[in-house]
């Protein structure tokens, strides 16, 4: 079988797999990075949202192959190695943006790429942005307040939705 190399989190990571691993799998299977989700392998939902090169790309999308030689960053990457929160999962918190979790890091992974394209997006951009991710719990409000305060401004005039105290 073929081995595929990248690397993950600032680490090189490598493996042995069959031409049609999907990356999704083998971050999930062979690496042990169960934080990015598969909800329903076709491209809908956004759970297994991933950074390739900077780009944000749904992982049940593409060939672990495709990555070879590339940087991927998953949402296990993304707080500080001492377990600190990075500023949009801090909003998440926050701001109430999730309910039962699992659309939270494809959500999370996605308001980064937004963010670092559109370091202060309209709450009408957010919502669109968010259109290939899927929340079945909490309706949305919450997220985009969260992905809003994230970014530096002032929601407190948004309204509905439950505050950060």
């Amino acid at each position: 079988m073929p081995h595929v190399s990248m690397t993950v989190n600032g680490q090189a990571a490598k493996g042995e797999i069959e031409g049609r691993t999907l990356l999704v799998e083998f971050l999930r299977e062979t690496l042990g990075l169960t934080g990015t989700h598969v909800g329903c392998d076709t491209s809908q939902c956004g759970a297994c949202v991933v950074h390739v090169d900077g780009k944000a790309v749904k992982s049940c999308t593409m060939f672990a192959a495709e990555a070879a030689g590339a940087t991927v960053d998953t949402i296990e990457g993304q707080a500080a190695p001492d377990g600190t929160l990075n500023t949009i999962q801090q909003a998440f918190q926050d701001y109430h943006g999730l309910q039962c979790g699992f659309c939270t890091p494809g959500m999370v992974m996605s308001a980064s790429a937004l963010l670092k394209d559109n370091p202060k997006p309209t709450e009408a951009e957010v919502r669109s942005y968010l259109q290939g991710n899927i929340c079945r719990c909490t309706g949305y409000h919450n997220i985009v307040k969260a992905i809003l305060a994230a970014s530096g401004q002032d929601v407190s005039g948004i309204a509905g939705g439950i505050a950060a105290e």
